[in-house]
């Protein structure tokens, strides 16, 4: 009898548990129900945008049900631009107040992006103001834009220039026996120097210092416009690593405006505003912007979103960390556009460092399609290279950002070899009964002998040529121009434009402005695919996974990308056209 209350007990215990989660449950999709048919908010006059750089910026918002209660999670390139354009646009919007922070995103590139589109708010005659305890050396390049900056009495600036660390591990799989059978086309093509080498090749070192003092370089002249200093003390102050200098100098050496609290930083903006001491200081946040009442005039241009690794079909999505670009998704997303008579022209905006060579051929071939009805405008976020510059090629016109990271037109295949592993560590024996000379092609128990890596590299020689004619016949060169500037070379924007992969520098509403161009339109305005998640796809799919991850991925840090590289292993293609798997500047 005391075992069947036992089993009563636990079995109440758990049903009221189980009630109280869908309580909490049924509570978030009502809220959510009636935020998503909330409509638009007005703004007071005399209001200021409040934006929070702090956390990590992807490209796109995925929208969380669970983020936006709790305040955190990853916020988007793609709401921060947009909200900066609305509360240009709106007349009761007079200023931005930027709260820095601890601030990661995704790229330089992206940073740029939010930079010029503060610039371009404050020549409407709008003001910018910059606070922060500390400023990472990406918020400090942003926030520099701003008025006036100021700091923490006790506060501080990071700033020590730029710097990118390849990883090897060849000698690590080399402990258990694994090694990379390589075959790849293009000097320039490091991505499998990861697995394949213990150092930098003369190629790869070149390649990486051009584009990391480019990128140092754009950082170094937008921060010596912005606040009147020269080039020469920036780099003499990142020598001298002034992130730990006592913040009296900062205002010497002109970086910061003044040393405050944040209750002396609200006087600051209140005379800014014109605000009696006790007035309210009339505030919105950025996701408040974008539920603001604004136009919808003209005919449609569609922005299209593919960020991520470029993978084929559901498989591999499923088991990718992150986002990504699947193209069979892709494809029938595309297809739709160019059937939808409302489309008007088509903005791809690419942020990939590439993947399946495959999947970049099916998009290129979609694009192909879609381009034949309608206009087609790329716009390169952080990196558009390899496949991704696969899959932009055949737009009919290219726009990056001065340090997007491009190009890279070359492929490669890599497979490993475990047969030591197995047959010398583990002890495993193989034995063999064949109808044909090479029916034993791909085996575990060795590695390929030479007639098999010739076969493979023929292959992979000949998706080389097809990605270089790909790149010739979209960009109208010779294919022998084209080969000058491939084999696997990777540019920043900038450097692309001067050699005809890129035909302009800008951001996305450069892009969405050259598509209505394109396609004739005097009246437009922009709409975005693919459509985010609902509320309550969002909601169970962060209850499910969104969870664990962020644990994980706060708890191994800068060495997440490797783990779930790593874990991830097997299920990418062996024919890839990507630039290296660990992109990592800081």
């Amino acid at each position: 009898m005391k075992e069947f209350f036992k089993m009563v007990f636990a079995t109440m215990v758990g049903m009221l548990l189980f009630g109280l989660v869908m309580t909490i449950i049924g509570v978030m999709c009502i809220i959510g129900m009636v935020a998503s048919g909330s409509g638009t908010r007005g703004v007071e006059s005399n209001s200021v945008m409040v934006m929070n750089f702090s956390g990590s910026m992807d490209e796109r918002s995925e929208g969380g049900v669970l983020s936006q209660f709790t305040g955190e999670g990853a916020i988007g390139l793609d709401e921060v631009l947009a909200s900066i354009r609305l509360a240009k646009e709106n007349e009761d919007v007079k200023g931005i107040y930027i709260e820095a922070g601890l601030f990661s995103a995704d790229s330089y590139a992206s940073v740029q992006a939010i930079r010029n589109a503060l610039s371009d708010f404050r020549k409407s005659g709008k003001w910018v103001i910059a606070y922060g305890d500390t400023y990472t050396q990406s918020t400090y390049y942003l926030a520099s834009v701003a008025d006036k900056i100021y700091l923490n009495p006790q506060g501080q600036i990071d700033w020590h220039g730029l710097a990118s660390e390849p990883l090897f591990l060849k000698d690590v799989l080399a402990k258990f026996g694994v090694k990379m059978q390589l075959s790849k086309v293009g000097a320039y093509k490091s991505a499998p120097e990861m697995f394949t080498a213990d150092k930098m090749s003369d190629e790869n070192r070149e390649q990486i210092t051009a584009y990391v003092t480019g990128i140092w370089d754009n950082i170094l002249k937008g921060v010596s416009e912005s606040r009147k200093v020269s080039v020469d003390s920036l780099n003499a102050w990142a020598d001298r690593l002034i992130t730990f200098d006592d913040p009296q100098n900062y205002v010497k050496y002109k970086l910061v405006d003044g040393l405050l609290y944040t209750d002396e930083v609200k006087k600051i903006v209140k005379e800014q505003m014109q605000l009696s001491e006790d007035d309210r200081i009339p505030r919105l946040s950025m996701s408040e912007m974008l539920q603001t009442k604004h136009k919808r005039d003209g005919e449609q241009v569609a922005v299209y979103y593919a960020y991520g690794d470029i993978v084929d079909g559901d498989a591999q999505s499923m088991l990718s960390d992150g986002h990504v670009i699947d193209a069979q998704e892709v494809c029938k997303d595309l297809e739709q556009l160019m059937n939808d008579d409302d489309v008007k022209a088509v903005v791809l905006r690419i942020n990939s460092g590439g993947g399946s060579a495959y999947a970049s051929e099916q998009i290129w071939h979609q694009v192909e399609m879609l381009k034949a009805k309608k206009p087609v405008v790329v716009s390169m976020g952080g990196m558009a290279a390899s496949g991704g510059y696969y899959i932009s090629c055949g737009a009919n016109w290219i726009i990056a950002e001065p340090t997007t990271l491009t190009g890279s037109i070359g492929i490669f295949g890599m497979f490993p070899d475990a047969s030591q592993l197995l047959t010398e560590k583990l002890g495993v024996k193989f034995d063999e009964v064949k109808t044909n000379k090479n029916s034993g092609f791909g085996t575990m128990s060795r590695p390929f002998n030479a007639e098999e890596m010739g076969y493979l590299d023929a292959y992979v020689e000949r998706g080389y040529k097809l990605f270089r004619q790909r790149v010739a016949d979209g960009r109208k060169l010779a294919v022998d121009s084209v080969e000058k500037i491939a084999q696997g070379h990777v540019w920043l924007g900038q450097d692309a434009m001067k050699i005809k992969l890129v035909d302009e520098l800008g951001g996305l509403d450069a892009a969405v402005k050259k598509a209505a161009q394109l396609a004739n339109l005097s009246e437009y305005h922009a709409t975005y695919y693919p459509g985010k998640k609902d509320w309550l796809e969002s909601l169970l799919g962060e209850a499910t996974q969104g969870s664990y991850l962020d644990e994980y991925r706060a708890a191994l840090g800068d060495y997440w990308q490797l783990f779930t590289l790593l874990k991830n292993m097997n299920i990418h293609n062996a024919i890839q056209a990507r630039i290296p798997y660990y992109v990592n500047i800081r």
